[in-house]
């Protein structure tokens, strides 16, 4: 809203106050709120108007005049803050109550023209430009609504025109008669200029009142809109969830038995079988495995644990691990490597990241090579995975960092993923503050680039070294898990490492399993049946045996789920569960 004329400032209404009125509503709030903030400006006005009349009429008078015109303003302070607020009045009485104020105001300023006879040339002009300056304010004092600006200039400013038209000043001579007249145009001719004024002023308002009522429609479609858009998220994650605690199930029964079956001795046939057995489960656990960073991203979980360590030495490392898949789609996979300057962050997440990163040039390059270069900037080491694929369009180079979005790959060929890589990647790159930025030229390859800030070396901390096959022989090892299959997997690849199992399908029998045989430690399904969970079996175990060693598993990746575990500090690993990776959690939370 716009006010036209700045002798009288006033703040506007509150938009959330106006946002669902009509504009004469919104005017009677104006005019409530204003009502304190010109009460000043027309008593200062009046008082020097009756300090002038005072010198030429009876004071008394004046003082009356004065008395007049503060009543009026007491009066105004009474009823229009009234009008504002909703009641059993129309809103058509609410304006006829308040344009019968504008015309009582008008009135009682306007009779100080009954000074005129006594006054002189100077003196009534300054009673008139007291008056016209007056008449200025209410314009922005009524936002310019022409019935009840109009009810304050008659009585006002009219009065005006008749005085110095048919009156003027004491004591003027025929010679001063048309200089009165000329005075009467130049009012009548300010006193127009202030509808136009006015009418501009009302249709601004107007048009501010209609821009916040389409600006309140089109929030509530918005929230509709983000509202429908977070039901559809919830609904993809629960399903997700859902679908990958289904697949893991299976998954992790297979791969528990075919890690047993891979460490009895078998023919060189049989083995070929197992490991390309062993493979696929470890290609199906991997696309699994996105879901679940999605789900720990989303859940809050993840936290970056910050080391110091040289990043030459860590990307060499991961360009050697990736070699052999380079080779098999006969890539090329260079390094080139500037200096051995060191960093400071996850190297965990870290290698997450750029194993993610190589693994999709890899799979987006048909020919040539992809090139893992490393090499200082100023403070900062600039780590840039190059490869000479078909390169992304511009108008898709923001998408491909979106969830379950794939380029160029119509046929859905699962050996690429399921197009959460890059997504998984923006995600842990704002998550350990790394910039990452992307370029690429359509047919000629694209670039993504890493940017770490460099820290002084430190002393390295000896790295363990990883558990033996023998080091959980004859552990006692309690299973609790409500699928007998997984059960029988579990069974067969711990007593494959020499552990002595006991089995369990929920609480009461663990309790029981225990009671016969003491366990060294516990590995519990995070979700049991009838709404049992392995975290409480853990808590009534630890009560008889308060420093018993625990993990979880599960198949769960909801982010509610992964939060109460995280809730707990049990450590969880999701199934399908690598056999060297259970092996070596289980020798860490025994020597814990």
């Amino acid at each position: 809203m716009s006010l036209i004329v700045p002798p009288m400032p006033a703040p506007a209404p509150a938009a959330d106050e106006i946002a669902l009125q009509t504009p004469r509503q919104a005017l009677l709030t104006h005019l409530a709120r204003q009502s304190p903030v010109v009460a000043a400006p027309i008593f200062l006005s009046a008082l020097a108007i009756a300090a002038v009349a005072s010198r030429e009429v009876p004071r008394g008078w004046a003082l009356g005049w004065l008395v007049l015109v503060c009543l009026v303003l007491a009066l105004r302070s009474v009823v229009l803050p009234r009008l504002a607020r909703p009641g059993p009045a129309s809103e058509a009485t609410r304006m006829r109550v308040a344009l019968a104020m504008s015309v009582v105001n008008g009135l009682v300023l306007g009779s100080a023209v009954v000074f005129a006879p006594w006054l002189h040339t100077v003196e009534l002009a300054v009673v008139t430009i007291v008056l016209m300056f007056v008449s200025a304010g209410v314009v922005s004092t009524n936002l310019g609504y022409r019935p009840m600006l109009l009810a304050y200039l008659v009585p006002s400013v009219g009065s005006l025109v008749l005085v110095w038209a048919l009156v003027g000043p004491a004591g003027s001579t025929p010679e001063m008669r048309g200089l009165g007249i000329v005075v009467a145009i130049l009012v009548g001719l300010f006193a127009l200029s202030l509808l136009a004024m006015g009418r501009r002023a009302w249709q601004q308002h107007v048009q501010a009142i209609a821009a916040r009522h389409e600006q309140q429609r089109l929030t509530r479609e918005l929230g509709a809109a983000l509202a429908r858009a977070e039901a559809a998220n919830r609904a993809k994650t629960h399903f997700l969830a859902a679908a990958s605690h289904d697949l893991r199930q299976p998954m992790h029964t297979l791969s528990l038995f075919g890690a047993a079956l891979l460490m009895r001795p078998l023919d060189e046939r049989s083995r070929e079988i197992a490991q390309h057995m062993d493979g696929a489960l470890r290609v199906l656990g991997s696309q699994l495995d996105a879901l679940l960073d999605v789900s720990r991203l989303d859940a809050g979980v993840v936290r970056a644990e910050s080391l110091n360590f040289a990043l030459g030495d860590f990307v060499q490392r991961l360009c050697r691990d990736m070699q052999p898949v380079a080779r098999a789609r006969g890539l090329g996979l260079e390094l080139d490597i500037e200096g051995g300057q060191h960093v400071c962050t996850d190297p965990l997440l870290l290698e997450r990241i750029v194993r993610n990163l190589i693994d999709n040039a890899l799979k987006y390059t048909e020919r040539g090579q992809v090139t893992v270069r490393l090499r200082p900037i100023g403070e900062r080491l600039e780590l840039s995975i190059a490869d000479t694929g078909r390169g992304i369009p511009e108008h898709e180079q923001a998408r491909v960092f979106e969830e379950f979005y794939q380029l160029g790959n119509p046929g859905r060929d699962r050996e690429r993923g399921l197009g959460l890589g890059l997504s998984i990647v923006r995600r842990l790159a704002d998550l350990l503050g790394i910039e990452l930025a992307l370029k690429s030229i359509f047919g000629s390859g694209t670039t993504v680039t890493l940017q770490l800030p460099v820290v002084a070396a430190a002393e390295a901390a000896p790295r363990p070294a990883p558990p033996s096959a023998e080091a959980l022989r004859g552990c006692r090892v309690l299973v609790i898990d409500d699928e007998l299959t997984v059960r029988s997997g579990m069974h067969a690849l711990l007593e494959s490492h020499g552990c002595v199992v006991s089995l369990a399908a929920d609480g009461a029998e663990a309790l029981a399993a225990a009671h016969r045989s003491q366990p060294d430690i516990v590995l519990a399904d995070l979700r049991l049946q009838d709404d049992e969970s392995g975290i409480d079996c853990i808590h009534r175990l630890r009560q008889l045996w308060p420093d018993l060693p625990a993990l979880l598993i599960s198949g769960d990746i909801a982010p509610a789920r992964l939060r109460q575990a995280h809730d707990t500090n049990l450590r969880l690993l999701h199934k399908p569960v690598d056999a060297d990776l259970l092996r070596a959690a289980m020798v860490d939370a025994l020597d814990a």
